[in-house]
């Protein structure tokens, strides 16, 4: 049987969201409560027990509906398919797990979004390999993102898998690398948006074509024993980034890539990151802040615990002038 894990996360103080940036630097305001976390059993074959909790959980294999074949537009189809009955059928206050199975093939998926809301909590148990495609023209109505949840609450992604952002290609047209190169985003290979009561754990995220895995408009989201890498020199390939999120404990990370190991920019606060090991990269990074005379805020971020070796910088505040 396999081990499955969810549970809350980060809490807030009750502590009006729409308070005004005056308070930034009261850290009192905010931190982090007591975690706490459920296990339950899940027995390969469907039939499912429950040793921690009442609730009921229904597993849907990826597989049963036509992934694994090695085909991308088929594999992200069944995706699509597994994920509206995993997201959008109700489990009687139970919850719904999305089994994404080792193979013999690794899974090639288009760019592809995971909507919500959903009726049931989700949890994805990535076992296989993920591996997008590289072909620009799959990217042609999204450019910046490969796989995305959206407005996912009480969610969970887990299970010792690999995403893989296949980004080779895409490093070598970057004008960082070759200056005769236009400057153009690339996707990042994970998004995460408007997600709440989140957990991200046990994964490796490698070999983005841009961000590995972005946290965009999140609250309360634990991210713990995940593995980061790609090349020193792949260009922009921040390898947790985080942006107008609350309330985010990162732990026990692996992190080397081409760019910041995490980064964290404005509208970002109640930030905790413990027992990160970091590099290659330009390390742990506050900002850039500021761009254009802009206002931008962030606070309290608490980096305790990293160990940081063959990098450009440590940690740091990056701001622009004006």
């Amino acid at each position: 049987s396999a081990k499955l894990q969810k549970g809350p996360l980060i809490e807030s103080t009750n502590v009006d969201d729409d308070l005004a940036y005056n308070n930034i630097n009261d850290r009192s305001l905010w931190k982090f409560k007591g975690l706490f976390m459920q296990s339950k059993d899940v027995v390969v074959g469907g039939d499912v027990s429950s040793s921690a909790s009442s609730h009921s959980l229904k597993v849907i294999n990826v597989n049963d509906y036509g992934a694994g074949e090695g085909d991308a537009s088929s594999d992200t189809q069944a995706f699509e398919k597994a994920w509206e009955a995993a997201c959008y059928s109700s489990n009687n206050n139970g919850q719904n797990i999305l089994m994404v199975p080792k193979g013999y093939n690794n899974y090639q998926l288009k760019p592809i979004r995971f909507s919500g809301p959903c009726k049931s909590e989700i949890q994805v148990q990535l076992e296989g390999t993920i591996e997008a495609t590289d072909e620009a023209s799959d990217y042609s109505k999204d450019s910046r993102h490969w796989l995305v949840f959206d407005s996912v609450k009480k969610l969970s992604v887990n299970g010792g898998g690999i995403i893989d952002g296949n980004g080779k290609t895409w490093w070598q047209k970057s004008c960082k690398r070759d200056k005769s190169m236009p400057c153009k985003e690339a996707p990042t290979a994970l998004t995460f948006l408007d997600c709440s009561s989140l957990s991200v754990e046990d994964l490796s995220i490698e070999n983005a074509q841009q961000m590995h895995v972005a946290f965009q408009g999140c609250t309360n989201v634990r991210v713990s024993g995940v593995n980061v890498t790609s090349p020193g020199d792949s260009p922009n390939t921040d390898g947790i980034h985080v942006t107008n999120s609350h309330n985010v404990q990162i732990s026990n990370a692996v992190i080397g890539t081409g760019d910041d190991c995490i980064s964290i920019v404005s509208g970002s606060r109640n930030i905790l990151a413990t027992n990160i090991t970091c590099g290659p990269g330009h390390g742990i990074s506050i900002g850039s802040l500021g761009a254009g005379s802009s206002a931008a805020y962030v606070s309290g971020v608490t980096v305790k615990g990293a160990k940081i070796s063959g990098t450009s910088n440590g940690v740091r505040i990056k701001t622009w002038q004006d």
